[in-house]
């Protein structure tokens, strides 16, 4: 199976994070913007949009003669040790989801393809926020979801074949899409840079949109649902999602 590697905004957001941490990871008593600037050769400017995003997600801190250093949530990350590392990436992505719930106003997951089969790896709720009720196993259901077709969509045409030859396309609503052509056409055509949609195919009363997180071979998304009576905030929702889709690929990429 092949990956569809298509690089989109957060993407380039991400290594100009890693620049910075990279950069400031090497100056241990700390390093000025202006120094910060020409040592990454990302300017003053770009560096007014990233720090304040690394400053919050702990991986940068800010002394008070405004110097720079590396952050406790960085230093958790570069654990030489394999499960302290793990048990650091899955508390930092938990924090990350629930502040997206929090900012689209939607449950929100985090979802992965391992070894071929769909898996929810995290996900954030609450009262106001709840997540769908998983009334068909998400792994059977790939060509109804938003965060199936997300992960689908970075396969390539014979891995997607290969998926739906283990998986049928049943209809599960009267929007579900049951024929294989049309669905690895739609999959085929839709932009990277556009969120995926499910609009009541996999459970009615519910919307969905995912968009992709692939990090190095790992092919990943985020998504988020809401009830159908607030569908026209899906689309603002994902865009929302999408913008905000770097601070978790910069976990993954750490």
């Amino acid at each position: 199976m092949a990956l569809k590697h298509k690089p989109t905004a957060p993407y380039h957001s991400v290594q100009d994070a890693l620049r910075v941490l990279d950069t400031v990871s090497r100056h241990t008593t700390g390093i000025t913007g202006n120094q910060l600037a020409r040592e990454s050769g990302l300017g003053r400017e770009r560096l007014t949009t990233l720090l304040p995003m690394l400053c919050r997600e702990a991986y940068v801190e800010q002394g008070a003669d405004g110097a720079y250093v590396a952050g406790e949530a960085f230093a958790r990350l570069c654990s030489a040790q394999e499960q302290e590392h793990e048990e650091a990436l899955h508390d930092k992505l938990q924090r990350t989801l629930d502040r997206l719930r929090d900012s689209v106003g939607a449950a929100v997951y985090m979802s992965r393809y391992v070894d071929g089969e769909v898996e929810v790896t995290q996900y954030a709720d609450g009262p106001a926020t709840p997540k769908v009720n998983e009334w068909v196993d998400f792994r059977d259901a790939a060509h109804a979801t938003a965060l199936g077709k997300s992960l689908l969509s970075q396969l390539d045409h014979a891995g997607r074949r290969e998926h739906l030859a283990r998986h049928r396309t049943v209809r599960l609503t009267s929007r579900t899409v049951t024929s294989d052509r049309l669905l690895l056409s739609q999959l085929a055509a839709h932009p990277p840079t556009v969120p995926v949609l499910d609009l009541q195919e996999y459970a009615i009363g519910t919307v969905c949109a995912a968009v992709p997180i692939t990090a190095g071979s790992s092919v990943g998304c985020l998504a988020l649902s809401l009830p159908v009576e607030h569908a026209h905030r899906l689309r603002h929702a994902a865009d929302t999602l999408n913008r905000n889709a770097a601070p978790v690929l910069l976990s993954m990429a750490i």
